[in-house]
């Protein structure tokens, strides 16, 4: 594992595109269960976000390798990613005629995607490996536990007029 962790980190066209491609998979594996679930942002969206996130990351890392001097600091493009990506998370998100929020899930892993990109990136494999479980466990494990949850007596969903379920309070 430490073998590819540094294969990935060197600044080596190979090293580059495994970056890369770790990026991608962890997108399309995000996006898939999206896609499964026939959700907006599907398996195209979320990987296009993340090796995107990662591209801006290897840029980021070859002005900082190129140009020692220019004072650059490298969690500017990062945080830039981090930003613009919010805007694209705002346009999966919509109210629905009953004053339910949708999409905030989508909105989030586009987010994430774009947090696992970045580390991909700049070759934070360990963090870009277990980011990425995390997300599948949130996706597949906590989902039907909301599910059941929201299904409970007395629910009603997240609602703009600050109509909050919780489980303990009727």
């Amino acid at each position: 594992m430490d073998a590819f962790i540094e294969f990935c980190q060197s600044w080596t066209m190979g090293g580059i595109a495994a970056r890369l491609f770790l990026a991608t998979l962890a997108g399309v594996i995000i996006g898939m269960d999206r896609e499964y679930k026939n959700k907006g942002a599907g398996i195209k969206t979320h990987a296009l976000v993340c090796i995107g996130a990662a591209l801006s990351m290897i840029v980021n890392e070859f002005i900082f390798r190129t140009f020692p001097s220019s004072n650059t600091d490298l969690a500017r493009m990062g945080a830039q990613v981090i930003s613009g990506i919010g805007f694209l998370g705002v346009g999966t998100i919509i109210v629905t005629g009953r004053n339910e929020v949708k999409g905030l899930t989508t909105a989030a892993g586009l987010w994430v995607c774009a947090g696992i990109g970045l580390a991909a990136g700049i070759g934070f494999i360990k963090g870009t490996i277990l980011a990425l479980l995390f997300v599948i466990f949130i996706l597949r494990v906590l989902e039907p536990m909301d599910k059941k949850l929201r299904a409970g007596p007395g629910n009603s969903t997240f609602t703009l007029n600050s109509k909050i379920w919780h489980p303990f309070i009727r």
